[in-house]
């Protein structure tokens, strides 16, 4: 009996603690899964929490890209997005407006030359097939691949631009005017003193020759006034045909015939055939060639060689007292000059006429060292830059150059 209930004592202990483990086992287990359902809870409102900011997120966003959308609508321009590719890929209504349909998917460089034409001296702008002008600017996105195209109408600004240009000349001319009266009339009763000394019967003929020389020098100086009037006036639209450039050196040589002793002339051409006006050419080469003699030059270089396929180059230079850096840069401004006597319109007309024949013109001076200004035309008609440059025959003698 001793061992039977020995066993059972143990069997019941036995018992016992497998029903204290299963009870802490299931304490362990109900606090686990109460537990996991607070952290459940938790995670929950961490993800409605979450959904809310993301919610709120987009709704700010959609409301930035419709306001993007209506201030890209309400643009005075034309924008065009394109790809890696030269696509177009996204515009706005004035694109469309500009440029016209299709536009979405076309290539851009077809766009452009379907559309929009250059503009002769800007090469930012281009001109719709209204007429209206637009300034061109291109940027690259954040990513380096697309690219945007902006297109501003300036249509109006470039004409009240015009409009200021018109009313700048108009003031010039009236300048000019005041400023020739004086230049006109000395040379003017000059000429007309000796031209009454010359009726006189008892004039010596050395005399009467001498009075017609000076007569001829009055009257020549007359006419370069009324040269450069015109061609100022005029602003560079000059009527541009063929000439030749050794008849046109040849001209300019015959009127420097007095300084013939310290005037070089060298033609490297080997074509002879020029496009261009020619009168207007001389008068300006020998402008630029009578301001060195009467600044006190000894030695004068006037040569013509290639610059180029498409230019020629014509160089000026001698060995006078030479032009201040001050001086220079303001040489080719109308009515400036240090000549008690000038009107202030020589170089400002040298310019004119080089810019209406499509170059440049560069003046290299130090003071003692003596001056060389460096005129570069082009060769062929490709003339104007914004000027009327019109080939045809010769204007009517009272506009031609």
């Amino acid at each position: 009996m001793t061992t039977i209930n020995l066993q059972q004592i143990q069997k019941t202990e036995r018992l016992t603690d497998a029903f204290r483990i299963f009870n802490e086992l299931s304490e362990n287990l109900a606090n686990s899964y109460q537990g996991l359902e607070e952290q459940v809870a938790r995670l929950n409102r961490e993800l409605a929490a979450a959904r809310s900011e993301r919610v709120s997120t987009l709704i700010e966003k959609e409301k930035l890209a419709s306001r993007l959308q209506q201030i890209l609508a309400a643009l005075p321009a034309a924008v065009i997005v394109l790809n890696a590719g030269g696509l177009v890929i996204d515009c706005n209504n004035h694109a469309i407006d500009f440029l016209g349909e299709p536009l979405l998917g076309e290539d851009w460089q077809r766009v452009m030359a379907r559309s929009l034409q250059p503009v002769a001296g800007s090469p930012r702008e281009r001109q719709l097939g209204d007429g209206r002008k637009v300034n061109i600017t291109r940027n690259l996105l954040s990513n380096d691949a697309e690219q945007i195209i902006l297109l501003s109408d300036v249509s109006e600004l470039r004409s009240l631009q015009d409009l200021l240009a018109q009313r700048k000349q108009l003031s010039a001319m009236g300048e000019m005017v005041a400023s020739l009266a004086h230049q006109v009339r000395t040379p003017l009763a000059t000429a007309i003193l000796y031209a009454s000394q010359m009726s006189k019967p008892t004039l010596l003929e050395e005399k009467r020759q001498q009075f017609s020389q000076k007569i001829l020098e009055r009257l020549h100086y007359l006419e370069r006034q009324v040269n450069d009037m015109l061609i100022f006036a005029k602003q560079g639209r000059l009527a541009m045909q063929g000439f030749s450039l050794k008849q046109l050196m040849t001209h300019v040589s015959e009127s420097m015939e007095a300084f013939e002793g310290c005037l070089t002339v060298d033609n490297q051409l080997q074509s002879d055939l020029l496009l261009g006006n020619e009168d207007a050419l001389r008068g300006a080469l020998l402008n630029l060639l009578n301001n060195a003699v009467e600044a006190g030059a000894e030695r004068i270089d006037f040569s013509v060689r290639q610059s180029d396929a498409m230019n020629i180059r014509i160089v000026i230079e001698d060995d006078g007292p030479g032009i201040d850096e001050q001086q220079q840069t303001r040489l080719f401004e109308p009515f400036y000059t240090t000549k008690s006597h000038g009107t202030g319109l020589g170089l400002a007309v040298v310019d004119s006429v080089v810019k209406a024949h499509g170059g440049s013109i560069v003046c290299r001076s130090a003071v003692g060292q003596g001056t060389t200004f460096t005129l570069t035309l082009p060769r062929g008609c490709q003339y104007g830059l914004g000027l009327s440059a019109v080939s045809s025959t010769q204007e009517n003698n009272d506009e031609a150059v």
